[in-house]
């Protein structure tokens, strides 16, 4: 597994967007191999397009994936005082399940993460929340597959419990690539930013449908997505994840086949 060298600076827990000076702590981070049972982490990162600090957040999210690949799924829910609904000429990502998800979790500033739902982290310690989720290991193991069907999107979903298992199934869409308004850390906005694992839309409700496994069962759950009138259907990918009241069990994500 390769090691990741990120450079950290600490900044309140409840700041707002703030600029951030060039960090001055040096983490260095190994992840464990994988395994049958390993975890795939889910990063739900609360950003928006009118926070200065958001880029940065997301600059730490790219070194994270170029280190663990699929075993980081992140999601970029645009939401709260800093996100961004759109003009009739300024395209917007902010979302009202994004504001719903922000106010359920209590948040108070952006960007901050959630590591596999176990309280709010800030963008400077999502290295170390993000190995320490990864070095656990999971009761489920999940496959999605998802194919564009017209003007919509077939989603299979496939669960195999190691254990006995309750909660809820969550799944999203999300899209990369999209070109959009960004107020950067210098202070200006940059209409040319590139947003990526935006989320869309819930596929199956705000908070997912229950989902309860007994140790050794399998289950398959389809579900289909219309294309929203915006979405470049060539960038879209699914996210499923399975939760309850102790955070998420499992994640995985995968592309919209065309």
């Amino acid at each position: 597994m390769k090691k990741l060298l990120l450079f950290f600076t600490f900044l309140p827990l409840f700041a707002a967007c703030d600029h951030i000076a060039e960090g001055d702590r040096l983490i260095e981070v190994a992840g464990p191999a994988p395994t049958e049972t390993s975890k795939t982490v889910l990063l739900e990162d609360f950003t928006g397009q009118r926070c200065s600090n958001c880029p940065t957040g997301t600059e730490v999210i790219e070194q994270l994936q170029a280190v663990y690949g699929d075993r980081l799924v992140a999601v970029g829910i645009h939401s709260g005082p800093l996100g961004f609904k759109g003009t009739a000429t300024v395209k917007g990502l902010a979302t009202d399940v994004g504001d719903e998800y922000y106010s359920h979790w209590n948040l108070e500033y952006q960007p901050v993460g959630l590591i596999c739902r176990q309280g709010a982290v800030n963008y400077t310690d999502w290295a170390k929340a993000v190995l320490e989720e990864m070095a656990k290991t999971s009761t489920v193991k999940m496959q999605v597959e998802a194919r564009l069907n017209g003007n919509q999107i077939d989603i299979t979903v496939n669960e195999e419990a190691y254990a006995d298992y309750s909660g809820n199934l969550q799944v999203w869409v999300l899209e990369d690539s999209i070109t959009a308004l960004q107020t950067m850390p210098d202070g200006k906005n940059n209409r040319e930013y590139v947003h990526n694992h935006v989320l869309r839309t819930p596929v199956n409700g705000t908070w997912g449908e229950p989902v309860t496994m007994t140790k050794g069962a399998k289950l398959q759950q389809t579900m289909t997505q219309p294309l929203g009138d915006d979405w470049n259907p060539a960038n879209l990918s699914i996210v499923a994840f399975v939760y309850d009241d102790k955070g998420v069990e499992q994640c995985v994500r995968g592309n919209v086949e065309h």
